[in-house]
């Protein structure tokens, strides 16, 4: 018997004849292949058999289907104007509301004031406060000059003072040169006077 002619799925599920039963039992047992898919079939027939079983669908959805169409409230949730009026239509009821349930103050008539000393103690407060502000202004202005001036003149000395060394250094160098020229000089004279030759 060859591999090709044996149905190994009708011999695990236990469906072929009595007489060809025990020849492919045989078969299985000499060739390793068919043993190896005899094994396979059953880890299968396993699986399958701990599944539980489900109830086939009477009938199949489709997208355009109503039961796939949103609902009433699905609708106004995802609709913008429609939660745009809605809100607002709230906010306006809690205003309505809050307008409605606010106690009433009752005003209570007040004792004739003074009027005029109200005003001056007004005035008075007012020139006070006018006063400081000035004062706290003027005293930031003249600090602020103040140290603007203190940072121009140090700039001011800085800027000086490497003047002074610049010069020095050219008075220096200026110094060095005309001791040389009055050193050559002298040299020259001392040589024509002795009657030495000038190098």
């Amino acid at each position: 018997m060859t591999c090709s002619s044996v149905d190994l799925k009708a011999y695990m599920l236990g469906e072929l004849p009595e007489n060809e039963k025990g020849l492919v039992a045989a078969h299985v047992r000499e060739c390793a292949s068919c043993s190896e898919e005899i094994e396979r079939l059953n880890l299968t027939h396993l699986a399958l058999v701990s599944l539980r079983d489900e109830e086939v669908p009477r009938r199949i959805a489709f997208v355009s289907d109503k039961v796939f169409e949103p609902r009433w409230w699905q609708r106004v949730w995802h609709s913008g104007p429609v939660m745009g009026f809605a809100s607002a239509a709230v906010l306006a009821c809690a205003i309505l509301a809050h307008g409605m349930m606010r106690p009433v103050q009752v005003v209570t008539p007040v004792a004739s004031v003074n009027t005029v000393a109200m005003e001056q103690k007004v005035a008075a407060q007012v020139n006070d406060r006018v006063n400081a502000i000035v004062a706290q202004a003027v005293a930031k202005a003249v600090f602020d000059n103040e140290n603007r001036q203190q940072r121009q003149t140090a700039a001011l000395l800085a800027d000086a003072e490497k003047r002074f060394d610049m010069e020095r250094k050219a008075d220096r160098l200026a110094v060095a040169a005309n001791l040389e020229i009055f050193r050559k000089e002298t040299a020259r004279m001392y040589m024509a006077s002795t009657g030495l030759e000038v190098r």
